[in-house]
């Protein structure tokens, strides 16, 4: 038996008494999962992208864990709450717009004190000033340093969209801005290499385009390692006391870990390991984030069809962004349906031995999204459900 045939039996004996759909998370999966990164680290702090996960159980339960501290959230209203649940250190990773949840921060000294917002602009700070009210309470604020890697004169760009900032002599710009402004205070930077973190560089049956990614991720590192050090040194000399320099994400951990100027390391998805996270050569993880789907009709040799399952993940459309039919392992869509809203066809040999109301188990292409489609996820360890969490959605919570 191949161990991930052993991981389906184990997961059917574990729902057997459950009816899919349903989330799992395999939590020895997800413990050996949290350690690996706590190694590739190597002794700086892991803060937790909570929209990666989605489940403030298995937030406390990462957090608990020696070698991660701290949350990176995806919303304010999601950093509020939070912070209200007992979280007491909250960075969150965009910048908002939101003016009630502005003035709230700015009117509750323990939701200021555990809350930083990101800045990349003096609009934003405009914006925050004009909704906080009768609110004076300090608000911590976090800069945003652009990572993208720039060829060609700028005329071919490598990396997300993000903050406006780039250069050394810009972000100190803004950091004096905001020390000069009265209530406000920096206390962090952050930089996400998206390009080298998110973008895996193994694709399989793709070499020379995985060779050509890894000369980019090279190119980037080397570029960002100087640049990351220089902003640091400008902004310190602004904010001599800057409380931390957050870097990094799941595919890049040990190479941005090594950087002296970073004092902290975001991860989130690698908890999870959803597919994206297959092509890589700096590690590899368990999977530990699964759904089932319950088989609904035999419509002939080789085919079975299950309930729902059209979960596509953000981003640029394509085959990458669907769920992957994962056990019984040799399963593969119809190409002319895909997942589907409401029945997804499945084709291969094993759809002979699937039955009416047996699981077919999915992988999702991202990892905390899957949480968006689930009210609750079923924790497995060894055979067994030992526990039912609910997802943010499950608390009544869809903040993005």
């Amino acid at each position: 038996m191949t161990a991930r045939a052993a991981d389906r039996a184990r997961y059917d004996r574990a729902t057997a008494h459950l009816d899919a759909p349903l989330a799992i998370v395999d939590l020895d999966a997800f413990d050996a999962n949290a350690d690996d990164l706590v190694r590739r680290a190597g002794g700086k702090p892991i803060r937790v992208a909570s929209k990666s996960v989605r489940c403030r159980a298995l937030l406390e339960r990462v957090l608990a864990k020696e070698g991660f501290a701290g949350i990176m959230s995806f919303t304010l209203a999601e950093s509020l709450w939070l912070a209200r649940s007992g979280f007491d250190d909250v960075l969150l990773a965009y910048p908002s717009a939101d003016r009630a949840g502005f003035a709230e921060l700015a009117a509750d000294p323990k939701l200021a004190s555990a809350v930083s917002v990101m800045v990349d602009d003096v609009a934003q700070l405009d914006l925050i000033d004009a909704a906080r009210g009768d609110g004076r309470e300090v608000v911590r604020v976090c800069l945003e340093l652009d990572t993208a890697l720039r060829l060609l004169g700028g005329r071919v760009r490598v990396g997300a969209r993000r903050s406006p900032l780039r250069s050394p002599a810009e972000v100190a710009d803004l950091a004096r801005a905001v020390s000069r402004r009265p209530g406000f205070e920096v206390v962090g930077i952050m930089a996400y290499e998206g390009h080298i973190a998110g973008v895996g560089d193994s694709l399989a049956g793709r070499p020379l385009r995985s060779r050509a990614i890894r000369l980019m991720q090279a190119a980037a590192r080397r570029e960002l390692v100087e640049r990351r050090a220089a902003v640091v040194r400008a902004v310190r000399a602004v904010v001599p006391d800057l409380e931390y320099v957050n870097g990094g994400g799941t595919g890049s951990v040990q190479s941005t870990a090594a950087e002296d100027a970073v004092t902290e390391i975001a991860a989130g998805s690698g908890l999870y390991v959803p597919r994206l996270f297959d092509n890589y050569t700096s590690f590899s993880g368990r999977p530990a984030a699964l759904f089932a789907q319950p088989v609904v009709r035999r419509p002939g040799v080789g085919v079975v069809t299950v309930l729902g399952g059209g979960y596509p993940a953000s981003g640029a459309a394509g085959t990458d962004r669907l769920p992957v039919p994962y056990l019984p392992e040799g399963l593969r869509y119809d190409p002319q349906e895909g997942p589907g809203e409401v029945q997804t066809p499945l084709l291969g040999s094993p759809a002979d031995d699937l039955l009416i109301g047996d699981k077919v188990w999915f992988r999702h292409a991202k990892a905390g999204e899957l949480c968006e489609r689930f009210d609750s996820l079923r924790l497995i360890e060894g055979d067994r459900v030992t526990a039912t969490v609910p997802t943010y959605r499950g608390e009544g919570h869809t903040f993005l």
